[in-house]
């Protein structure tokens, strides 16, 4: 059973990754759209929204859930130290995560106050959550 679930669990992690690469993407670009550009702000506005709430939000909510269950099959992982560095990554990406839905919000609004540059640094955040959990949960360093 666990073997099951660690497979699905990392299908979820890829996904909710691929969307928290993607996302911000999305705010680059619409950032950088002209504001006579209606038709294709509002094109923005529509793939933000089916991002986050049809691939996006539903990807962590299953990885995360599916990470409890692997915690609850083998509760000696909550012994680990790696498992807590994890864990500490995993909460920075779910409020990373939560910082792009306000900014959807705020596109959503026409209120973004942004420059393209800014998002594409903020783009790059997620890599340093992959890149920490991938050692941490192969090299077990702790």
């Amino acid at each position: 059973m666990f073997l099951w679930v660690k497979a699905f669990h990392l299908i979820a992690v890829v996904t909710w990754f691929a969307a928290l690469f993607y996302l911000p993407r999305l705010f680059v670009y619409h950032a950088m759209t002209d504001v006579a550009d209606i038709t294709g702000i509002e094109r923005f506005k529509v793939m933000e929204r089916k991002l986050l709430n049809g691939i996006m939000t539903p990807s962590m909510i299953v990885a995360v859930a599916l990470g409890g269950w692997m915690i609850i099959l083998v509760p000696d992982y909550m012994t680990q130290g790696w498992m807590h560095a994890k864990l500490t990554f995993v909460i920075l990406l779910i409020g990373y995560h939560h910082w792009c839905i306000k900014i959807v919000k705020t596109f959503k609004n026409d209120a973004n106050t942004r420059s393209h540059v800014w998002y594409r640094w903020f783009n790059e955040v997620p890599v340093i959550g992959l890149v920490a959990i991938s050692v941490l949960v192969i090299v077990k360093p702790f």
